[in-house]
Parts: C-alpha cells; sequence; structure tokens
C-alpha cells in the first residue's frame, strides 16, 4: 500500500508540477504578475517568497495545483504594477497563458516517450496465439505463430504497438490491412474487419474476444526443489515442455492448472533437453490447500517469451513521440464522444483510486512501465483540461473565444450560470469515477 501511495504521489506531483509551470511561465513572459505557484489546495504547509515576489508552496490538499496571477490591480497602483495584471492583457495572451498548461502536459508525453524511444525498451514480439473459431482474427485467416509485421502500411516494432492500432481501429469498428510472416516465413496480406466495441471493462479484452493474443510459449522448468516429484521423476531445470500424455503442451498458465487438477494421476511430459526428446512419468503429489486438494509437482515453470529491443534515434524518437501523443490524445476525445453517445461503457472513466493502483503496479513491473504510464496520464490531464468545461482551463478558453467573436468578454450572468453548470458536472464526473473505482475493488 505504501509502495502503491508513493508512485501515486510522484506520478501526480510531477504532472500537476509541468502543467502548472505551462501557466506560470508562459504568465511570466507575458510580463503578468504572479503572486502563489501552490502544489495542492487548501491551507498552506510550506512556502517561501521569491525574488520576483512570487510564494511558492505546498498545500494540504494534494490532488491538484494552481497558480495565482494578480487579476486586478489595486486601487493607487503604479502605471507599471496595473501593466502586470492578468486581465489587462490582450485576450491572444491570456489564451496562451491558460492554453499552456495543458500542452505542456503533452509536450511532458511527448518527452517521455522520446526518452523510451532513445533509451530502447524490451517488448514481446507481435506472434498470435491461436485464434478461436469463429472470431475475427479466424476468419481472416490469421493462424498461430503468424507475426504482425505491419497494420494499414504502418510497421509494428512490438505486441504494443501491434495492440495499441488494433484498439485504435476497434474503438470505431472498421478494417485492419495485416501484414504478417508465418511460421515458414512467408510474407502474407491479412483482412481484418472489427466490429465497434464498448470497451466495456468489465467484458474483459476487447482484443482478446476478437481472436487476437500474444502467443504463449511453450513452458520451460525454471527451478527443481529438493526431494519433489520432479526431481524424483527426473525433471531438470532448463528442460522445454513440449507435450503431456502426447498432446502438444498449453501455455505456462494452463499446464499449472493441469497439475493442480491431476493429484495423484500420472502424467507423460514430453521434454527438450540438450536438443533430445526425453518422456518422463510424474505424478503430482496430493496436497490439500483452503481445504481442497491439489496437485504439485515441485518444480517452477515459466516460458521464454520472444522479445525484441525498440530503440531509434533522436530526431525519430521526438517524431515518434509527437505521433503517439496525438494519436493517445484523439484516440482519448473519440473515446469520451462514444461514451456520450453510449457506443461505449461509461464504465472506462477512472478516478484516483485506479489511477493509484495503476501507478503502483506498472511501478513494480519497472522503470519504462511506470514511465509509459505517467505519459498516458499525462496525456489524459491534458486533454480534459482542454475541454470547454467551465472551471478547467477550455472552459475559459471557450470564455475567450466567445470574447473575440462579441468583441468583448460574456456577460457576467453567463459566466456565472457556465461556473455552476461546470462545478456540477464536473462533480458528476467525480462520482461516476469514484464508483467506477470502488466497483472495480469489490468486484
Amino acid at each position: 500500500m505504501l509502495f502503491t501511495l508513493l508512485a501515486f504521489a510522484v506520478a501526480l506531483g510531477s504532472l500537476i508540477i509541468f502543467h502548472e509551470l505551462g501557466h506560470y511561465w508562459v504568465a511570466r513572459l507575458c510580463g503578468v504578475k504572479v503572486l502563489r505557484f501552490s502544489v495542492g489546495f487548501g491551507k498552506v504547509i510550506l512556502r517561501r517568497t521569491d525574488r520576483h515576489g512570487t510564494e511558492w508552496a505546498v498545500s494540504a490538499l494534494p490532488l491538484g495545483g494552481y497558480v495565482k496571477m494578480l487579476d486586478d490591480a489595486p486601487a493607487g497602483a503604479s502605471p507599471k504594477v496595473a501593466a502586470s495584471a492578468f486581465n489587462t492583457k490582450p485576450v491572444g495572451q491570456r489564451i496562451a497563458i491558460v492554453a499552456a498548461g495543458p500542452i505542456f502536459n503533452l509536450i511532458l508525453a511527448v518527452l517521455l516517450y522520446a526518452g523510451l524511444n532513445m533509451a530502447g525498451t524490451e517488448e514481446p514480439v507481435a506472434i498470435i496465439a491461436p485464434p478461436a473459431a469463429e472470431t475475427p482474427a479466424a476468419r481472416a485467416g490469421l493462424i498461430a505463430g503468424d507475426r504482425i509485421l505491419s497494420i494499414d502500411g504502418q510497421e509494428v516494432a512490438s505486441w504494443s504497438d501491434a495492440r495499441w492500432r488494433l484498439m485504435d481501429v476497434m474503438s470505431t469498428g472498421g478494417r485492419a490491412r495485416i501484414e504478417v510472416s508465418t511460421p515458414s516465413g512467408a510474407v502474407q496480406q491479412r483482412e481484418l474487419d472489427l466490429p465497434p466495441n464498448t470497451m466495456d471493462p468489465a467484458e474483459g479484452d476487447p482484443l482478446a474476444a476478437a481472436g487476437i493474443r500474444l502467443a504463449q510459449p511453450k513452458p520451460a522448468v525454471r527451478g527443481v526443489i529438493d526431494g519433489g516429484e520432479g526431481q524424483s521423476a527426473g525433471l531438470r531445470d532448463g528442460d522445454l515442455i513440449v507435450a503431456v500424455d502426447g498432446q502438444p503442451a498449453p501455455d505456462t498458465g494452463a499446464l499449472v492448472k493441469l497439475i493442480q487438477e491431476s493429484a495423484g494421476k500420472t502424467l507423460a511430459l514430453t521434454v527438450v533437453r540438450a536438443g533430445a526428446s526425453v518422456t518422463l512419468n510424474v505424478t503430482p503429489r496430493p496436497e490439500t490447500v483452503n481445504g481442497q486438494e491439489i496437485g504439485r509437482l515441485g518444480v517452477q515453470l515459466g516460458g521464454n517469451v520472444p522479445m525484441v529491443t525498440v530503440r531509434y534515434g533522436v530526431f525519430d524518437s521526438l517524431w515518434r513521440g509527437a505521433v503517439r501523443t496525438w494519436d493517445t490524445a484523439w484516440f482519448s476525445l473519440r473515446m469520451m464522444g462514444r461514451m456520450v453517445t453510449g457506443d461505449v461503457s461509461w464504465r472506462n472513466v477512472s478516478g484516483p483510486v485506479t489511477i493509484a493502483d495503476y501507478a503502483g503496479q506498472t511501478a513494480r513491473i519497472g522503470i519504462v512501465a511506470y514511465i509509459a504510464y505517467i505519459a498516458l496520464i499525462s496525456i489524459s490531464l491534458g486533454v480534459l483540461n482542454l475541454l470547454p468545461i467551465p472551471m478547467l482551463d477550455g472552459g475559459h478558453l471557450l470564455y475567450y473565444l466567445v470574447e473575440i467573436v462579441r468583441g468583448s468578454p460574456p456577460p457576467a450572468k453567463w459566466i456565472d450560470i457556465g461556473q455552476r453548470a461546470g462545478i456540477g458536472l464536473l462533480a458528476g464526473l467525480m462520482g461516476l469515477a469514484l464508483f467506477n473505482d470502488f466497483t472495480r475493488l469489490f468486484t
């Protein structure tokens, strides 16, 4: 729990700081007086004032932050102070100051993705498992062992790359042109028709439902426990299990389940050892766990997933980072639109509990997964803040666009109505997000 909270605090804190730095930096560039830069809301806990008169603060409620600017110059202020007030600036500068926060979040995502591209990441090769019968993948002619090379003419570097592009197609439904390398080495084209999907988390992985799953390697022995049934039967560390009772061995998870269900029953395991095939008879030892009898072999099983190192040069990394950020932002907007029309489940709306949980999970996986997750949340934060909802940056931008069209700011009554509506909408969204969070936790 402590690790999860720490990972969440680092992720959220870095995104808030970068967002508010966008507002701060452009405000200073436009000559606006910044009174306070706060990480968090509410009562100030720590503060320090710099030589420009800006108070840098940490406040009690850490779920956000703000930059407080001089909005109206006090009566009798000097012309220099009056000119530094936010509301005296041209509408173009005010738009730039307000838009800078979410734009900085998008820039941060570009830089994070670019950094991962330059450093290089180890990712699974895009080799698919046998598609279930009558799924879109089976109808397209995809077979076990096909390696995805490109989708709609765009090269696929890894499984995560393939998954992202296919999920993008599935979000609205459509046809994907897939180039694959078959197990025999032939390069062939496939036409994959993917129906629109509601992306309901309760329904599981939509790509798996379409018959597209990452191929699982044959299970291998990763350790033999002294005195266990596996050792007695002659299993050795490094043995690759290729068949069980004369049938091709399932993946690691399925084999573990089979062993657990075979307490006291003899299984004939065919293994490959030093290039030679050996068949060993093993009998899982019955063991009672939580009142249920399961079989144990006394070995550790794992699998060798084919991996590829994905790495690019500086300029290519930046370009790919920008494209990935744009694609993700556009995908998010389309998903929001489909939620409004009812084509996508509202269960996709996540709140701080889910974000914290995923932050902890990705941090445990490794620094690469954690950084990629921070980039994803940074994009979500940027897109959310650009929505034309009063109380958000996008709401203020909407007011400024109205000002440009009318030639004067919107009437105070309009702004007041908008603020109330914005508060209600955001409260409703937060309530829905928390409801979804706790539903995921307790179901």
